[in-house]
């Protein structure tokens, strides 16, 4: 069996995760599970960094040890995996005993090979990146990420050989293209190899510095550098050198954002290379999560909060948006904006609004049960086709990290489908009585949604199982074989019984955000209460008459339409509302919000035919948007829907 692991950057535990952390978590996360679903043992490794200057100074602004100040920022990375759906099956920290061990091990073995020395150094020392700058490496005097002026630092430390690697580390990587990717990352790492001799590397402390890092093995008055440190854990966490998880899944797939391209691409790969062990696989490098287009920054009050998102939009659209959202290795930009608009595009109108009217429709047409196909005609030859080509370009761009690509190939084959439901009219199809096309045309699209949903398992997993479970399946990763899906027909039983609705993604409005002036206005200071009065009691009124007479041309202005209740679902924030998914004949279905929930369940509702005002002004009620409304009959007991005396097709209007 192949094997496939895949590591996120062990992340650094001097402030609280964000979104580009959420990002390469979820990242690593989908990868994990596709080659998973590609039939290869996978495993999945993550965790935190937590030594070195930083860590000491923020632990020391905190008023708590390093290590009581490293296990409580630790927890919140720990409890970063569950929260977007993510399943390590490894959590390290580097302040872990055998992962301390380890790095001591490979400090010794290095060592005694001659490439670790002592010598004195004098450099440009940014403590924000904790690293040594030359000259050359400076841009106007200053660490060309943090833009501060770094510290000349004189003293006698332990270097690394790293420059005796730089031919070896050119020749690896110009023969191997896919060891660093995208390309554009590639080049800039053979243009930095290329440009000059490669300098050593300084790998120690002093303790007179800094105490709080792991000693060196053949010196207890230095610490280790942490860089030489934290790239060690992807192989202590396989248990080096003799576990055996080491035996069988190195070497690594690294994941990683582009401003730690350098000690990835130049000094991990020499650092295995003087260690004796292979480099590993891949290098894969993402960009920048912008917001507005700024990068990230407490200062500017602009960093996302990825609990946020996830409390508002839910952990399937969030991971959707943002595997959807960022090209491999280009930055990318967030705004509620933008994942309100892929959610309600992508989600809601064309996957959602897929199972909502295919569900709807076999209640209909075969009361839920999954029909038998007979026949196949040229259009259902081209819908095989579409499938087929949608889910070979999301395979092989999904295992190259092109997740933005693969998704874009797949929503070809769920907007497809859509257009082929109606161009092949079932509504059609059963006015006419025709039975065997109606139930080939519903088998052919409800197969290519089982497959779309099995494609969309590394994604957002929890939506996945939830569609597989609506087409009546119960899903087992460990029976699906994702590389055959694209040539494999017909893995849905007919007879199987189809949930009646779904609502998995309703649309969305962006919370409207309250105006500066109302935050800053103080609530008036509450006087001295007084006793609530008890409201007089409302008089009977009397039977209304009736209303004042209209003409006809007022009654032509209405577009009153029978449609089907596809779906429907209480409103989050209103106990009298329910938001109800209409079909009216349209090429997306009406979203109303209806008042009707204290005299109907949505179970009521769906696949009930309406009377819908279809003209009526858009409007928000309590946060969400209405198109229309649903007409029904009242007394003072009784409320009864409106609707037709026989079967009307969708979109018919009320004359």
């Amino acid at each position: 069996m192949s094997r496939f692991f895949v590591t996120t950057p062990i992340f650094y535990v001097n402030a609280k995760p964000h979104l580009g952390h959420a990002f390469t978590t979820i990242l690593a996360d989908a990868m994990t599970r596709f080659h998973r679903l590609m039939g290869e043992e996978s495993y999945f490794l993550t965790g935190t960094d937590e030594h070195g200057d930083k860590i000491a100074k923020a632990s020391e602004e905190a008023g708590q040890s390093p290590k009581e100040y490293a296990d409580q920022i630790s927890g919140l990375f720990r409890s970063l995996g569950p929260l977007l759906g993510a399943k390590p099956d490894h959590f390290i920290r580097t302040t872990d005993p055998e992962h301390i061990k380890t790095v001591q091990k490979v400090l010794q073995k290095v060592y005694e090979s001659g490439d670790i020395y002592f010598g004195e150094y004098g450099g440009h020392y940014c403590f924000g990146c904790e690293r040594f700058y030359t000259e050359k490496e400076l841009v106007d005097g200053m660490c060309p990420d943090h833009k501060t002026r770094p510290e000349y630092i004189a003293e006698k430390n332990y270097f690394f050989r790293m420059s005796k690697y730089q031919a070896w580390l050119i020749e690896h990587i110009n023969q191997n293209p896919d060891f660093i990717r995208p390309a554009r990352y590639r080049n800039e790492v053979l243009s930095l190899l290329e440009s000059g001799a490669l300098e050593d590397l300084c790998i120690s402390r002093p303790k007179s510095r800094l105490t709080w890092g792991i000693e060196l093995p053949f010196d207890p008055d230095f610490v280790c550098y942490v860089w030489f440190d934290a790239l060690i854990n992807y192989v202590s966490a396989l248990g080096y050198p003799r576990g055996e998880k080491f035996k069988r899944f190195w070497p690594a797939n690294h994941v990683v954002a582009k401003d730690i391209l350098k000690p990835h691409a130049i000094f991990w790969p020499t650092m295995l290379k003087a260690a004796g062990l292979a480099p590993y696989q891949s290098l894969n490098v993402h960009g920048y999560w912008l917001v507005r287009d700024t990068k990230m920054s407490k200062s500017l009050g602009n960093v996302v909060e990825p609990r946020q998102m996830v409390d508002a939009y839910g952990v399937s659209a969030f991971r959707y948006f943002l595997l959807r959202e960022m090209a491999f290795g280009s930055d990318a930009s967030f705004t509620e904006e933008a994942l309100v608009g892929r959610l309600n595009a992508d989600l809601a109108n064309d996957l959602g609004n897929l199972f909502n009217r295919v569900l709807a429709m076999m209640h209909k047409y075969f009361e839920g049960k999954i029909p038998s196909p007979t026949d196949e005609t040229l259009e259902d030859a081209e819908l095989k086709r579409l499938g087929r080509d949608a889910m070979r370009n999301f395979q092989s761009n999904f295992a190259e990290f092109r997740t933005a690509r693969a998704l874009e190939s797949l929503w070809e084959l769920v907007r497809g489908l859509n257009k082929y439901i109606d161009q092949s009219a079932p509504w059609t199809l059963f006015k006419n009585r025709d039975k065997s096309r109606l139930g080939t045309v519903m088998y052919m699209v409800l197969e290519h949604m089982r497959k779309i949903a099995v494609h969309l398992w590394p994604v957002m997993p929890e939506a996945s199982v939830k569609m597989y479970e609506q087409l009546g399946l119960s899903f087992d990763q460990d029976k699906v074989l994702l590389a055959k899906e694209p040539e494999v027909w017909g893995l849905l039983d007919s007879g199987l019984v189809v949930a009646q609705a779904s609502n998995l993604f309703p649309r969305v409005e962006v919370p409207e955000p309250t105006p500066p002036a109302a935050l800053e206005k103080e609530a008036p200071k509450a006087q001295a209460a007084e006793p609530k009065k008890k409201a007089p009691p409302k008089a009977l009124e009397a039977p209304a008459g009736p209303a004042e007479a209209i003409e006809f041309a007022d009654f032509q202005k209405l577009d009153l339409r029978v449609g089907t209740v596809l779906s429907c679902a209480k409103h989050p924030d209103a106990d009298k509302l329910l938001v109800v998914q209409v079909a009216l004949g349209e090429p997306e279905p009406r979203q109303i919000v209806a008042g009707l929930a204290d005299r109907f369940s949505p179970e009521d509702l769906v696949g009930r035919q309406v009377v819908v005002v279809a003209n009526l002004a858009p409007r928000k009620l309590r946060g969400v948007q209405s198109q229309g409304m649903i007409l029904v009959a009242k007394d003072a007991e009784v409320t009864r829907l409106l609707t037709s005396a026989g079967c009307v097709d969708d979109g018919g209007k009320v004359a």
